[in-house]
């Protein structure tokens, strides 16, 4: 009786207990959420779990433990129990791949001064909303270009709590820098991770072309740094037409025979003539030549086969865009398929992919490369006054696993082309794979599920009526994007703030 009465005096002070513990557990949940607006998640120690993890020891059923924006540990599933020692979040995926965040080593952003092409805003959030945990920025379409410290200044400005992945950026080797040893060695102490250059006109004209004698001394200055030299590989030569009176602008077969293979077979000759300094023991021990945006798989493949043979220091890409279209199929008019180099033939889309499957071709990149929607002149259709690029940025994932699995695409192969191989070429040795120590870059995606890339999906970059993608059925659908242990995108969702990180190198 006694028992009775005393436990029926404290339940009234049991349930003010509660109530107080209820209030301050929904208190700390609520301020959690309130102070990491950086992430739509509100833990900082978490586990994922799921039936498909892409490691470098292939594809496991198990999780993955996430702290401080690293990952600590990955554990089969078979073992999960014994490691589990605390109780933290864990969030189970199902059947959805969980693979390293994807690293696009070849995007515009534009920003600063052409913001209203694309900016690090709108960029950002289309990478995170695809997959892609970091961006390294190329030195032109914005203004100005990124050539000098100054001009890099301003790019970390408009970067800096703008972004939603993180960022890094590639400076550009032209012939005012190229020349100039101690030019280029402030810039590269600047932090750019690298350098670029055209072997034919940019099109911006603060960005004007380097030759060979520019490339060989830009190597000599960057093999001290042991960083890359991206190039776009084409040199003006004859085509089949000079400006194309006589022939249709509004056929894309007008715009192909301006810029043939012989373009890039010619830059890529001219190339390798200086990449052998790369060898060991050469004068450019050191340096690496990555040859951007590859379009022809024949000749030009050919050369950059031998030379890597010869032992030079040469990587190459390609991008989605040349391995899901073909010439025949581009629209009359249609210029938002313009590019360059273009995009070729049936028969060298399969020699494409034949390249990428017997590993020939080392990586891909997105090339995403936007712009007003006027600059389309989607009305004229003209392709030989247009201007030229694929805006792709949200959609390089789905697209290269669509228009890939008739070939046999595995799943570790595009963990490969699009995050391990991209972030050594870039330097960045803590990225790039779902391993212990590395940071909790990681994408979670669905590849059997379907969706209609039209009007109705949401696209965040900028001027989605430019890209050559709507209208496609893709599959591969991303569901959460992990940046430094922050989920960035869930859900259909962004986190309200931009914490992503500059990467300089150092």
């Amino acid at each position: 009786m006694e028992r009775s009465l005393l436990q029926w005096r404290l339940l009234p002070l049991l349930a003010l207990i509660a109530s107080l513990l209820s209030v301050f557990f929904a208190s700390r949940s609520y301020q959690e959420t309130q102070e990491n607006k950086c992430s739509l998640l509100p833990h900082d120690h978490f586990w994922i779990s799921s039936k498909r993890i892409v490691t470098p020891d292939g594809i496991i059923s198990g999780s993955v433990e996430v702290k401080g924006g690293v990952i600590v540990s990955v554990v089969k599933e078979e073992d999960w129990f014994k490691k589990q020692r605390s109780r933290v979040k864990v969030i189970d995926y199902g059947e959805a791949v969980i693979m390293p965040g994807l690293v696009d080593v070849h995007a515009h952003l534009d920003d600063p001064g052409r913001s209203e092409w694309e900016g690090f805003p709108s960029g950002t959030k289309a990478a995170a909303a695809g997959g892609i945990t970091t961006l390294i920025d190329m030195p032109l379409n914005s203004d100005p270009s990124t050539v000098s410290p100054e001009t890099l200044k301003l790019k970390i400005e408009a970067a800096k709590d703008r972004i939603l992945v993180d960022v890094g950026f590639w400076g550009g080797l032209v012939p005012d820098n190229a020349l100039n040893s101690s030019a280029l060695t402030s810039l590269l102490d600047a932090g750019v991770l690298g350098l670029k250059s055209f072997m034919c006109p940019s099109g911006i004209n603060d960005f004007p072309m380097t030759n060979v004698t520019h490339i060989k001394e830009g190597l000599s200055v960057l093999a001290k740094y042991k960083r890359p030299l991206l190039v776009h590989a084409e040199v003006e030569m004859d085509s089949e037409i000079e400006d194309g009176t006589d022939d249709d602008p509004r056929s894309y077969l007008t715009y192909l025979k301006t810029r043939p293979t012989s373009w890039e077979e010619g830059a890529i000759r001219n190339l390798l003539s200086v990449t052998e300094n790369t060898r060991i023991g050469g004068s450019a021990e050191g340096a690496h030549v990555h040859i951007v945006h590859l379009s022809d798989a024949s000749s030009s493949l050919d050369l950059i086969k031998e030379a890597k043979g010869k032992g030079d220091s040469v990587t190459v890409e390609t991008c989605p865009h040349y391995l899901a279209f073909t010439a025949e199929e581009i629209p009359e008019g249609d210029t938002r398929f313009k590019c360059s180099p273009p995009i070729r033939d049936a028969a060298n889309r399969e020699k494409l992919w034949e390249a990428m499957m017997d590993g020939d071709i080392d990586m891909l990149s997105s090339d995403h490369s936007p712009t007003k929607p006027e600059l389309k002149l989607l009305s004229d259709g003209n392709f030989l006054k247009a201007w030229g690029g694929i805006s792709s940025l949200q959609f390089v994932l789905p697209v290269t696993w669509s228009y890939g699995r008739k070939y046999g695409v595995t799943l570790e192969q595009v963990a490969s082309w699009w995050s391990e191989r991209p972030s050594k070429l870039a330097g960045l040795h803590s990225k790039g794979a779902i391993a212990v120590a590395k940071h909790a870059d990681i994408v979670v995606w669905e590849p059997e599920v379907e969706f209609d890339l039209d009007e109705d999906h949401p696209i965040h970059f900028k001027h989605p009526s430019i890209s050559a993608f709507l209208g496609r059925k893709l599959s591969g659908k991303v569901v959460s994007t992990f940046v430094r242990g922050n989920l960035v995108f869930g859900e259909g969702k962004h986190a309200s703030d931009a914490c992503g990180s500059l990467l300089l190198a150092s």
